[in-house]
């Protein structure tokens, strides 16, 4: 069994470093060819998600990747440290129709991106992984627990 870390800060170039290592792993470790794309997607999304988290609530806490290889599989846990709690009440999507009027042209509130953006990344994961867990951490964020299988 094979364990990498990687500990970086919260900006949007390390994602990149963090999908190269991910990727090399999973090949390393005999994660078939045809899904190293799916890999790499779904470890970028989940750090993507960690680091635009750290930025707007903990910019000097670094984001945790672990890749595990071992005899069941490749396996890739992101961990943030954001803290969680219900959304604010202009970040719900019940809230966001609400306040439209579609008769006086109003839309509602701007739909900002970075309401969206963690939620969006955990949809675009669920829909690349078959193995993924979405997990609170005690301390408050999230772990986006992935594996993928090695053929035989």
């Amino acid at each position: 069994m094979a364990t990498v870390e990687l500990r970086f800060s919260a900006l949007p170039a390390h994602v990149r470093t963090a999908r190269l290592v991910a990727a090399a792993v999973a090949r390393r470790s005999g994660v078939d060819e045809a899904v190293l794309d799916e890999v790499r997607l779904a470890v970028g999304e989940a750090c993507s998600r960690a680091v635009h988290l750290h930025r707007r609530h903990c910019p000097t806490t670094p984001v945790m990747v672990t890749l595990i290889d071992d005899e069941k599989g490749f396996s890739v846990a992101v961990a943030d440290e954001a803290p969680q709690g219900p959304p604010e009440a202009d970040d719900t999507l019940a809230d966001l129709a609400a306040s439209a009027d579609p008769a006086s042209g109003d839309k509602g509130i701007d739909l900002d991106r970075d309401a969206f953006m963690p939620e969006v990344g955990l949809a675009v994961i669920s829909g690349l992984v078959e193995d993924v867990a979405i997990e609170p951490r005690d301390d408050g964020g999230v772990v986006v627990r992935m594996s993928w299988p090695i053929p035989a």
